[in-house]
């Protein structure tokens, strides 16, 4: 676009853990999903993303961080509307260009309802939309794979992300079976959470589950490439002194055990409604994981021993739903699946 352009393109993947937004074929924001809001001055907004998240659990009384996204849904709409409006500046200040009349894409979970839609639409009109458009994550992580989704052929995929777990059967351009389940990336880290105060009474926040997670986070309790075990430290829950604790992804492979076996339920039931030509389509190609839970340690190995069916880790899957979003957006006019 240039100068004097006065609409902008923009896909936006408006994820629970993470905000990605992609503009001229670039991912110009990756972000987390969080705003940091000044309550002494009628909610304004101090910080977003990074710096935001930088002060959870650390801010005084007149500021409070929030994350407006759970479980996939607009939990704060005003947040959400602040959130979204900062990161599109965040675009236009680097670039020292006037804000534009905006096109938006933006990929919303499969199972949303006709009210969590109109809420997602309403925060990117107030954010500066003229035109939004929404699209279903799974088919987003689809075309971000590089799968021709609308051929007559069927493809799987499980999206695992940071507030929901969306799990989709694609053929000619449609979701013909999809789950969508509120079990994902955040409900792993408040396992860990818990795991920690039950098991090493230890109190340690969110952030620090996170940490565990990408250390040493896994699906298998037996891997070929281990980690090293990850020290953590924080106030014990009884004394409130300071201990220190190694933490294995055997650990944390049996805490994360219920949440990977509620996965592993909602793919059987997506399987059982699947019909059985594309049935037959999918264990011929396999199943792609994308999202950032696709990245703990194992899950493909897992859950290709469980289904006796391949399970492919997409290529840089944290990134997958944003780029498909961003290739819906250059295509809106020939995507039937998109919603207007």
């Amino acid at each position: 676009m240039g100068l004097f352009s006065f609409t902008q393109e923009i896909a936006i993947d408006l994820g629970t853990a993470n905000t990605i937004i992609i503009c001229d074929d670039k991912i110009v924001v990756d972000e987390p999903s969080v705003v940091a809001l000044d309550s002494k001055h009628g909610d304004k907004l101090f910080a977003i993303g990074r710096k935001a998240r930088s002060m959870e659990g650390r801010g005084h009384s007149g500021i409070r961080t929030v994350r407006p996204l759970r479980e996939g849904v607009i939990a704060d709409f005003y947040a959400c509307e602040e959130m979204m409006r900062g990161m599109i500046e965040l675009i236009y200040s680097k670039r020292k260009l006037f804000t534009p009349t905006l096109k938006m894409v933006i990929c919303i979970p499969s199972g949303s309802t006709e009210v969590e839609i109109r809420a997602v639409r309403d925060s990117a009109e107030h954010a500066g939309g003229r035109e939004v458009y929404m699209i279903y994550e799974p088919m987003a992580a689809a075309i971000g794979i590089g799968i021709d989704v609308e051929a007559p052929k069927g493809c799987m995929i499980v999206d695992i992300g940071g507030g929901t777990t969306e799990i989709a059967v694609i053929s000619l351009g449609g979701i013909v079976s999809n789950k969508s389940i509120k079990i994902a990336g955040n409900d792993f880290n408040d396992d860990i959470v818990d795991y920690m105060g039950r098991m090493h009474n230890m109190r340690i926040g969110v952030p620090t589950a996170e940490q565990i997670k990408i250390n040493v986070g896994s699906a298998l309790t037996n891997l070929e490439e281990a980690p090293e075990d990850y020290v953590v430290r924080g106030p014990n829950r009884m004394t409130s002194l300071p201990m220190e604790v190694p933490v294995s992804y055997q650990e944390i492979a049996h805490c994360l055990e219920k949440s990977v076996a509620k996965i592993e339920n909602a793919i059987l039931s997506a399987l059982e409604q699947t019909p059985a030509e594309l049935y037959t389509d999918i264990v011929e190609k396999g199943i792609y994981l994308a999202g950032g839970g696709a990245l703990l340690r194992g899950l493909d190995k897992r859950l290709t021993d469980k289904f006796n069916i391949p399970f492919h880790v997409a290529e840089d899957p944290l990134h997958a739903v944003a780029r498909g979003t961003g290739i819906a957006l250059k295509n809106v006019d020939n995507y039937s699946f998109l919603i207007r």
